[in-house]
Parts: C-alpha cells; sequence; structure tokens
C-alpha cells in the first residue's frame, strides 16, 4: 500500500493540459490509516475537496471490463451535448452488435431502437450490444469510436490507458490504472451533470427483452441510499470490479461526494462491501471544510498597470478540504502571491495560492485565480505605475 496523498484534480487536469507545475499536497500529523480492502487496486477520492484520501497501486495496469463503457460514454454524452446525436433518435442494432458476447440488452437487428434506451441499456443492464450500437451512431464503426476513445483519454490526461473496444471484453493491450478511473469518473460528472442520473436507475429493461434481465448490477443503489452510480465491471481476467459515488448533504457544507473505485475483487459481493467500506470510512475519517464560498475573494490585492486598481483572487466553486476528524479548529490559510501583480489577468488565470495549514503543519496547496479579468492600463496609467514601481 502506498502512503496516502492529496492531490487537487483541478490543478492535476491544468497540469496534464498546460504543462504547469505539479501541486503538491503534504501529510499532517495523525492522518487516518485506510482499512484493509481486499482488491488489486483502489482509490477514494474526495470530489468536493479534489482530494485522494486512500490508494494502493493506482498507477498498476489493469483490465477495465466494462469499467470501459465510462469512456463510450463520455463519447455518447458529448455527441447529445453538442447535438451531433439526440436521445429520440433512433439507431439500427447490427448484426456485429447483435452478435456480441457477455452481458446484453438482448436487442436484435429487426429493432431500431432510440438512444436513450441504448443508454439505459449500456449503463444498467451493461450491454455489450447496446455500447456497440451506440459506438457506431457516434463514430460510424467500432474502429473509429475506439480512435475516438483513445483520443478523448490522452486529452483527459489518461497517461495509463489505451483502449481497445468500446464494451471492455478482454482484449491484448486494453489497460487502464485506478487513477486514470479516478480522472475519468470525475471529468463524466463534471462535464455531464444532466446525463449522471442514468447511472442511479436501479432497474430497466427494453420492452420485448427479458423480464429477469433489468436489475443494476451496483448493488451499492439498493444498499446505501446516498450512492448514486458510477459502474460494475468484470471479466476472468480483471475480477470484480466498481466505480462508485456518494453524496452526502452537510451542514456547512452542503453536498460532499466521494469517489471510490475498486479493481479485482473475488466477487460481486465483495466489490461492493470494499466500496462501501471505503466510502464510509472516508465519510467518518475526514471532515469536510469549507473554507471559502464559491465566487468569494479570498484576498484583493493592489494591481499595477491594470485598468482596475485591484484585483480579486478565489475560486469559481466553493473552497473546501478534508482533513482528519476533529482537526478543522486547526485549520490556518495564507495567501502565497508574486508581488508586485502587474496587469493584465485573465478571468480563471492563476495567480496565487491558498496556503492551508493544520495544527502548524503545511497540509495543502490551492491554486487561487482571477475571478474578474483585469486589462492593461492606458499608455498613461502604465506609465504613471512604471514610475511608482520604480520609486518603490
Amino acid at each position: 500500500m502506498i502512503p496516502l496523498f492529496f492531490i487537487s484534480l483541478r490543478r492535476l487536469l491544468l497540469v496534464l493540459f498546460l504543462g504547469g507545475a505539479p501541486l503538491v499536497w503534504a501529510q499532517a500529523p495523525a492522518v487516518p490509516q485506510p482499512p484493509e480492502i481486499a482488491a488489486r487496486a483502489y482509490l477514494l477520492m474526495d470530489v468536493t475537496a479534489g482530494q485522494i484520501l486512500a490508494a494502493k497501486d493506482i498507477d498498476a495496469p489493469v483490465e477495465p471490463a466494462s469499467l470501459t463503457k465510462l469512456m463510450t460514454a463520455y463519447l455518447v454524452f458529448d455527441a447529445l451535448k453538442s447535438k451531433k446525436l439526440d436521445l429520440k433518435q433512433t439507431l439500427p442494432v447490427s448484426v456485429r452488435a447483435w452478435k456480441m458476447p457477455g452481458s446484453r440488452m438482448f436487442i436484435d437487428p429487426k429493432m431500431q431502437v432510440p438512444v436513450e434506451d441504448l443508454v439505459k441499456g449500456m449503463i444498467v443492464q451493461s450491454g455489450n450490444d447496446a455500447t456497440v450500437a451506440l459506438a457506431e451512431g457516434v463514430g460510424g464503426s467500432v474502429e473509429r469510436f475506439v480512435e475516438l476513445m483513445n483520443t478523448q483519454a490522452r486529452a483527459l490526461g489518461m497517461k495509463g490507458t489505451t483502449y481497445k473496444n468500446p464494451e471492455g471484453l478482454t482484449e491484448p493491450g486494453h489497460t487502464t490504472t485506478a487513477r486514470d478511473l479516478a480522472t475519468l469518473a470525475t471529468r463524466l460528472m463534471t462535464d455531464f451533470p444532466e446525463y449522471i442520473g442514468y447511472y442511479a436507475i436501479k432497474k430497466y429493461r427494453y420492452p420485448g427483452t427479458p423480464a429477469a434481465n433489468d436489475t443494476n448490477r451496483n448493488t451499492l443503489l439498493f444498499r446505501d441510499p446516498s450512492v448514486d452510480g458510477l459502474k460494475t465491471g468484470h471479466t476472468a481476467a480483471a475480477g470484480y470490479c466498481l466505480v462508485a459515488t456518494a453524496r452526502r448533504d452537510l451542514p456547512q457544507v452542503g453536498a460532499r461526494r466521494l469517489l471510490s473505485i475498486v479493481l479485482g475483487t473475488a466477487s460481486e459481493n465483495d466489490r461492493a462491501n470494499e466500496s462501501q467500506k471505503l466510502l464510509n470510512w472516508g465519510y467518518t475519517a475526514f471532515d469536510a471544510v469549507k473554507l471559502f464560498d464559491a465566487g468569494q475573494p479570498v484576498a484583493t490585492p493592489a494591481v499595477w498597470k491594470g485598468s482596475a486598481p485591484t484585483l480579486k483572487l478565489g475560486r469559481e466553486q466553493p473552497i473546501v478540504v478534508a482533513v482528519p476528524a476533529g482537526q478543522g479548529a486547526k485549520i490556518k490559510t495564507e495567501v502565497s502571491r508574486p508581488d508586485p501583480l502587474v496587469a493584465p489577468f485573465a478571468k480563471g488565470q492563476a495567480v496565487a495560492s491558498l496556503k492551508v495549514s493544520v495544527d502548524g503543519q503545511p497540509y495543502a496547496d490551492i491554486p487561487l485565480e482571477a475571478l474578474e479579468a483585469v486589462p492593461q492600463a492606458g499608455l498613461l496609467g502604465r506609465a504613471w505605475d512604471a514610475l511608482r514601481l520604480w520609486i518603490r
């Protein structure tokens, strides 16, 4: 087991996209140790705080099995959002889709199936036939769709992932990592909140298909009312896997979302039990503390050579940290920024950082952004500030 560590997912994505310096999260005293988890690899993330709370072998290559369908869903949701696809339009069922082995929705080439039903068939029933029908509908062919999957994986910074198919059946070179799955799952929820509700559906079947094939394989949906997704996976090589997410409302903070990933457990029951163990531990071993509201200025320092005299620094989302239970009163914050701040600044530009300490020990370093743009001043204003800076 590797030590518990913390990292800002948003900052991680910025690093992957922009090549910025990585964010460093330091351990504070008395960090809770996670429970024993019977899985080849696992990860627990506090999505609200953007922190990984526990992890084991998160960069080891693993077979994703039907967790592959998270990326298929990402591309389908993107096509829906961009209006390239419509939930009510129907797609044909190819012979290739109809003959897919493994878990199925039980559709056939005589059918024209609405996209929304195919989405439900892929997510609730984990139907390989529905998945291939969607892949062909979005990409034109399975092969082209797989190219799109790998392109999207690179764009999201999933460096340890290579896709060979859209459904997750075992194939040489079809691998991912727990870290990449966390990136994908978090972006799926962030980028397409309007479609995430499909993952909470407990029962679904398409008319005319077997009634016994109507139950979501994510048994945590039936055990824990705070669990609302996401996806199960199983092959002989991958073992039993689950990416689970839970949302619990807390005083002072509001909704707090955790994401657990367990890979390579021994049974369907084990993947649910180990996931539940991680989620419960995360909610009890760590307290979520909201430091600043969304859009609230953390600091308003002076700006030189700008069209405005000051720059508001903060985050567009609430600034929340997850700290060991009972340590919230020991949090202290300090803004670290360049001096002087010389315009221009674009809205959303990373400008400074909020250094968080717990009980006197460094704990987190959270990027702060410009909440509003501050363009350069005119020629006279810039010249006057240049003189003032020189005297200073």
